[in-house]
């Protein structure tokens, strides 16, 4: 059997880890709850550098979280400090509160995860900042400190303040529950933390952009990833391992001059020894080795590069009314349940559907690429619009492919400028069966005011670039932060799907082939809170 080529592999292994109705993808035949990999790594012996919450901080950081929601970007440019890049962890990766029912708790974050098994792990390069030493840090969520992995042994030419934000994802915490379609979501958390990431930057005044021409070695290297003896492998293996994913840089008057900074780095001394996440793993999942290894950058990005350009429509300046910015960030929740009869207004959808378009602001300004996603629609309850299938083309060539099934008809209701369109009128109860089915049938898809399907341009990326595969679920993540805080500050709130039956729901909407792939389902609506469950505050020691 010949060896497959990295694009090949990439879409074999998509193929194979498709949910179907006849069965679903490989996963883990029991799972031992009293043996769940450790929600929080930490490396043993680098020092700790405690960071404020924003709750801490000085008057013109708290003001930050006062500010109502629509003001996001409203705001003046503040300083690169310690106590801004603690705010700006505590408002993207930190714990927002503590939930337990019984014996169990378990923590809630500000970016959400698949299975809330939060995968990801963040690290910083900083430069320049004061009371922050130079080097490179591992972000402790579990308790809001950075611990200090390396510093920089040979000073930079430049003291211009610098902070970069790398992500890595620690791909067992996912695949101990979900088996081999664990990859797919490790994609998704990296989205939902880079988008996490780009709106608390702009609400501090700052912009992140992400650095497509690293190679995935090249990061690796950087953060710390590539030295073996500092992850103790367990009898899994790999499992241990971090697989680097995305580097974000702070855009300002600074920048990160590349040949600079590799210098200051290849001269950094390391310390901390990565602990344990699980020791005795139960399975192994090679395929998820192999689809890491085809989808590696090789620092150069073959997809289209990105025009942006600004939104014009709905754009929802500052306002004087509506939740603050700290009440959206720090009260995001996944919900898991919905009233089946609850409804939401029309005009908060289309503001929801608008934040979703790809424009100048955050978190879309911290894409390099063409938006390569549009969102086929499941409305179920919107006041003023009739129940049935809609198409957002946030890439107008989507409707396309389903002109042999429906036509897509620009809905008039929508405001001037958001390419929404009627795809069909189907009867509520039918609607609600379909849903709830394409679903892994579970009722928040049917109980929902609208459900999403995310569906990707596909093979001829992937083609292009195996490494597209990560950046095609990395923007599916971001559209699911985005309409997850878009949600919680109208009212409603959201929850992502990763479960749904991939090929079925292609069926559904007319797809053939594999130019266009759901790669996320999202769902929309009015929540009904578990009452048996305690909350407790995030870092109640502090």
């Amino acid at each position: 059997m010949r060896e497959l080529s990295p694009s090949d592999l990439v879409l074999a292994y998509h193929r194979r880890t498709k949910h179907r109705f006849e069965a679903y993808a490989q996963g883990p035949a029991a799972l031992d709850w009293d043996d769940q990999p450790a929600p929080f790594r930490r490396f043993v012996g680098a020092p700790l550098v405690p960071l404020p919450l924003a709750a801490e901080t000085g008057a013109s950081l708290q003001a930050v979280l006062q500010r109502r929601w629509r003001e996001i970007a409203c705001g003046g440019v503040a300083e690169i400090s310690i106590e801004s890049i603690g705010v700006l962890l505590n408002l993207s990766l930190a714990i927002t509160a503590w939930k337990s029912w019984g014996p169990d708790r378990w923590a809630l974050r500000a970016n959400p995860s698949s299975g809330n098994l939060h995968p990801v792990e963040a690290y910083l390069i900083v430069r320049g900042v004061a009371d922050l030493a130079d080097g490179v840090y591992h972000y402790c969520p579990d308790d809001h400190t950075l611990e200090y992995r390396a510093h920089f042994a040979v000073p930079s030419a430049s003291q211009a303040p610098l902070l970069c934000i790398g992500f890595s994802t620690l791909m067992w915490r996912e695949a101990w529950k979900y088996g081999e379609r664990a990859f797919r979501y490790c994609q998704l958390d990296v989205g939902h933390a880079t988008a996490a990431v780009a709106c608390a930057a702009a609400a501090l005044g700052w912009s992140i952009g992400e650095r497509p021409e690293l190679a995935t070695t090249t990061l690796a290297q950087w953060l710390g990833l590539d030295r073996e003896s500092d992850f103790p492998a367990s009898h899994g293996g790999n499992t241990e391992r971090e697989e680097p994913q995305i580097l974000l840089q702070l855009i300002d008057d600074a920048t990160l001059a590349g040949v600079d900074l590799a210098a200051v780095l290849a001269s950094a001394q390391w310390q901390g020894l990565a602990s344990a996440i699980d020791p005795n793993p139960r399975y192994r999942w090679p395929i998820i080795d192999a689809v890491a290894a085809a989808t590696r950058s090789s620092g150069i990005s073959l997809l289209e590069p990105r025009k942006i350009a600004p939104r014009t429509m709905l754009e929802q300046a500052g306002s004087a009314s509506g939740p603050s910015l700290g009440d959206v960030i720090l009260s995001r929740r996944s919900a898991q349940r919905f009233d089946p009869h609850g409804s939401m207004v029309a005009a908060d959808f289309f503001g929801m559907l608008a934040a979703t378009m790809p424009g100048s602001g955050a978190p879309w300004s911290a894409l390099v690429n063409e938006p390569r996603i549009s969102l086929v629609l499941f409305v179920h309850r919107v006041t003023g619009l009739e129940t049935g299938l809609y198409l957002l083309a946030r890439r107008p060539e989507h409707r396309i492919p389903m002109a042999g099934r429906f036509d897509a008809v620009p809905l008039a209701e929508a405001p001037s400028g958001l390419p929404l369109y009627r795809l069909a009128t189907v009867d509520p109860q039918e609607l609600r069966r379909v849903a709830r089915a394409i679903n892994c049938h579970q009722d928040i898809a049917a109980d929902a005011c609208f459900a999403v399907a995310m569906l990707a341009e596909f093979s001829a990326p992937i083609a292009a670039d195996p490494a597209a595969y990560r950046t095609l679920f990395l923007e599916a993540g971001m559209i699911g932060q985005v309409l997850y805080l878009e949600a919680e500050a109208c009212g409603p709130r959201g929850t992502g799907i990763g479960c749904f039956f991939d090929d079925p729901f292609h069926e559904l909407i007319g797809l053939e082939g594999e130019d266009l792939q759901s790669v996320y389902h999202f769902t929309v609506g009015v929540p009904i809170d578990d009452t048996r469950l305690e909350i407790s505050s995030a870092y109640p020691h502090r």
